[in-house]
């Protein structure tokens, strides 16, 4: 039996206490933005011709990365993602602007209590589905800092791509830092001075093969 609304939203915040960040900059932005581009082209809903559009911008609006999977059309003139793609994408960010919260959380919470967008007073502009995810940061508890976002159009699959990329940079981060090498020690050799200078008494010793008046013969 597929879990309910009631539950799916529960899951949802649950991961949203869980996922923070222990600093967010434009690096993570991009790092974060490319494992979401790579996950969803191994897929199997791209490999079958889908696309995706991906955002990842701060909560004041300012892009840090941004990426479309895909071709806006094919010479067959059917085209796995569209403008409107684009148009539906900023109205999930535009959720989680507005409540703090993931779109698919919304979404699901809406369900599950029986209301309508009107009555939340989310309507117009928004767009209530999964795939818009709140970027927060520990030490901030007030509101998210950026907001990481992806649409295929597929509510469920595109909060799971987002949700599930960004567990695993928060766990990759938390890893302990790996130990620098050095560089292995040079070998070096030591002369004795006292040697240097036997030698050279043994070679003034040498007998020169010219005796001393033969040039003069």
């Amino acid at each position: 039996m597929p879990p309910s609304d009631a539950e799916l939203a529960t899951q949802a915040l649950e991961d949203e206490k869980k996922y923070k960040f222990s600093s967010f900059d434009s690096n993570d932005a991009l790092t974060l933005g490319l494992s979401i581009r790579k996950r969803f082209r191994a897929s199997t809903r791209h490999a079958k011709g889908k696309g995706l559009v991906i955002s990842i911008q701060t909560i004041a609006g300012h892009c840090l990365f941004s990426c479309t999977v895909g071709d806006l059309g094919h010479p067959t003139g059917v085209g796995d993602v569209s403008l409107d793609s684009w148009t539906c994408l900023e109205g999930m960010i535009s959720v989680v602007k507005r409540t703090g919260h993931s779109s698919f959380y919304v979404q699901k919470g809406m369900n599950a209590m029986g209301k309508t967008a009107n009555q939340l007073g989310i309507e117009g502009e928004f767009r209530i589905t999964g795939g818009a995810f709140p970027i927060w940061l520990e030490n901030a508890p007030c509101c998210p800092i950026a907001v990481a976002a992806c649409y295929s159009g597929s509510s469920q699959e595109d909060h799971n791509l987002v949700a599930s990329t960004i567990r695993d940079y928060i766990a990759k981060q938390r890893l302990p830092a790996e130990p620098v090498p050095y560089p292995p020690r040079q070998e070096h050799t030591v002369y004795s001075v006292d040697n240097q200078t036997h030698d050279l008494d043994q070679m003034r010793r040498v007998e020169s093969p010219f005796r001393q008046g033969d040039d003069d013969s």
